[in-house]
């Protein structure tokens, strides 16, 4: 689409062209626009409401506030006007009254990485609603999250073995896997693996997760990083966590849905549903919002092969695994559980486990 209306190609435009024609004209920061009618969003949209991005930090700085546009009919030059609006103002987001939503970015995938964001953070808000009142992070919170992390000196490193070889593959292959099943989002999520006893590998900082190849993990050895890498910030926690539980092989962070709403609440998340998820998660614990940041050591008492599972209060799960596809595994189980503790509650009173069948678990399945 030309600005003047003409067409290139043999398909026409979408009746929305207006409103991305007019986004364009009044945002020339905006070179991308996706507008869709994804579930989280629309249920905002008929409500009249919009969701608050303080419930994670990330979400707030990769989505910032979000505007809201009063109803006008689709396609029309009242709907545009509605719309740039609210841009005007400078949200880079808005919620369509009963229709939807529009997010711009700097390019395409930046626009496509703030609505996914933003409908992850929609959708937990939701499920979190159904177990009690959502908290979200206060002003003093968002300035430390946005505090710089330490930074990493660089070194160079030894070619590297056929055993990190695997464990590149191994990571790319479920940081894949996590994205197609909504365990990772393309903004958030962090995956390493100890290579050996002074060096791991992990997700680097700021890069889609769907699309990580081999070469986008950086190795850190001895407190060094592979030349012209960025780490994960969650990488100083990684390293604190291998650091103190030798036993540890493989740690995710991650954010997923149901797992999430629970560590924006005060409801616990009890693993004590069935025994297979008892003995994967053991009891699920809760790591403060704040801990994660600086050096993480006060965050790694909090967790280890014994109780392999946290929730990050407002800021994803914590899981740690004996190998890749242990924490992986763990994490699924992790969100499958969540998921039916907060079904269970729709339709019932769910009952824990009882303390006899916990001890006859830990003797048949925990006891070394």
């Amino acid at each position: 689409m030309r600005a003047d209306g003409t067409i290139d190609g043999i398909h026409p435009p979408s009746s929305e062209f207006p409103f991305h024609k007019a986004i364009y004209s009044v945002r020339p920061d905006i070179r991308g626009i996706v507008h869709a009618h994804s579930v989280a969003l629309v249920a905002f949209s008929i409500c009249g409401r919009v969701p608050n991005t303080r419930l994670f930090h990330r979400a707030n700085q990769v989505c910032g506030e979000t505007g809201f546009a009063p109803y006008a009919l689709p396609g029309s030059a009242a709907l545009a006007q509605s719309i740039i609006t609210a841009f005007n103002q400078g949200f880079f987001a808005v919620i369509l009254e009963n229709h939807g939503v529009v997010v711009g970015g700097a390019d395409l995938q930046n626009a496509f990485q703030r609505f996914e964001t933003l409908e992850f953070t929609s959708k937990t808000i939701i499920k979190a609603s159904t177990l009690g009142p959502v908290r979200y992070l206060t002003d003093e919170q968002i300035a430390l999250s946005r505090r710089p992390s330490l930074p990493w000196p660089q070194g160079e490193m030894p070619p590297p073995s056929s055993h990190e070889k695997e464990l590149r593959r191994q990571l790319c292959n479920f940081l894949h896997r996590g994205y197609r099943n909504r365990l990772l989002i393309s903004t958030e999520g962090s995956f390493s693996a100890r290579v050996d006893p002074n060096s791991f590998l992990i997700t680097p900082h700021i890069l889609d997760r769907h699309t990580a190849e081999l070469t986008d993990l950086v190795l850190v050895r001895d407190g060094l990083v592979e030349p012209g890498k960025t780490p994960s910030r969650a990488a100083r926690l990684h390293e604190a966590i291998y650091a103190r539980h030798p036993e540890v092989a493989a740690v995710i962070n991650a954010y997923t849905v149901n797992a999430t709403a629970f560590s924006v609440v005060d409801a616990e998340l009890s693993a004590r549903t069935i025994p297979e998820s008892f003995i994967l998660l053991r009891d699920v614990q809760r790591i403060p919002f704040g801990l994660q940041f600086g050096d993480g050591l006060e965050a790694t008492a909090r967790i280890s092969m014994e109780q392999p599972v946290a929730l990050m209060e407002n800021d994803g799960v914590l899981v740690c695994g004996t190998s890749v596809l242990d924490a992986f595994d763990r994490l699924e189980v992790l969100e499958s559980t969540a998921e039916t503790v907060i079904n269970g509650r729709l339709i019932g009173h769910p009952v824990a486990m009882s303390e006899g069948v916990i001890h006859e678990l830990e003797n048949a399945f925990l006891k070394k």
